[in-house]
């Protein structure tokens, strides 16, 4: 399990050192490793037990704009501070993070299945609302690495956390905006007109 630090190639226990320039000179290194996850607990009383490997740890703040009279909502800046473990691709973290944060977008404004009598009233994507790349707003991301001890090479899921906790940011703003009670999601344009 190596790793970059500052201009040296690592190991995870600190017992092993070579600068990257050196490492990059022809030298041969080798090591075996092998990876097991932590085992699961057995259930307590409630059900419940530890079935993860990372836990995740990101805080979202969104910028909205709202228009109370036709009841249309933009999302005009994500920031988001995202304990990521360690990166191993800063371009594709960053992807991840984006992507999260455009489904948990879809998920307070626009998607929604209707029913009518249990027969779905949008069952094609021109009734159904999806973000689309003009939906996308800015995003503002802290990537903070703290390496998982327990994971291979230390990375944890990226794009997951942003996909739970941007939808809430959303509506906190949205509500803050309008000063209403905004009790479901998505939010739609009838539970936001004055």
């Amino acid at each position: 399990r190596l790793m970059i630090e500052d201009t040296d190639v690592v190991d995870m226990l600190g017992e092993f050192r070579i600068s990257v320039i050196e490492a990059s000179s022809g030298v041969l290194i080798e090591e075996t490793f092998e990876h097991h996850h932590r085992p699961t607990e057995e259930l307590d009383a409630n059900g419940q037990g530890n079935c993860h490997v990372a836990f995740a740890f990101v805080a979202h703040r969104a910028v909205v704009d709202v228009d109370v009279e036709l009841g249309l909502v933009k999302v005009i800046q994500i920031a988001t501070a995202q304990d990521v473990g360690r990166v191993l691709n800063p371009i594709a973290a960053l992807g991840q993070i984006e992507g999260g944060i455009a489904q948990g977008l879809g998920l307070a404004v626009m998607e929604e299945i209707v029913l009518d009598n249990g027969k779905m009233r949008n069952p094609s994507f021109t009734d159904y609302l999806l973000p689309t790349a003009l939906d996308a707003p800015e995003v503002v991301a802290i990537m903070i690495e703290e390496p998982e001890p327990q994971a291979p090479l230390g990375a944890k899921g990226i794009g997951e956390p942003p996909c739970i906790s941007v939808t809430p940011a959303i509506a906190a703003a949205i509500r803050n905006a309008t000063g209403r009670d905004l009790p479901r999601v998505p939010i739609r344009p009838q539970d936001i007109c004055l």
